[in-house]
């Protein structure tokens, strides 16, 4: 493996776990007043081009990251409009 694809693959590692503790606040209290839908809908945008982007470019640093990151937004988002 060389030195920029494990860079790739820690910085994908970092930037996606970093969803886990909102997930888990979220799925434990019930309590997402102080999240923003406006946020949440950009967001997956954004990390949704990325992992289409990835996929073109056969990145697998972009696409793990950034398709892991979509499943917790899209759970995230679940979770606001459920206890909204």
């Amino acid at each position: 493996m060389n030195f920029i694809l494990f860079i790739g693959l820690i910085a994908g590692f970092l930037t996606t776990v970093a969803y886990v503790p909102e997930v888990h606040k979220i799925l434990t209290t019930k309590d997402t007043k102080g999240i923003s839908l406006l946020w949440l809908m950009i967001l997956l945008t954004g990390v949704f081009l990325w992992f289409i982007y990835g996929l073109g470019i056969y990145s697998l640093p972009l696409i793990l990251a950034n398709g892991i990151s979509l499943s917790l937004i899209i759970i995230m988002l679940i979770l606001k409009l459920k206890f909204h």
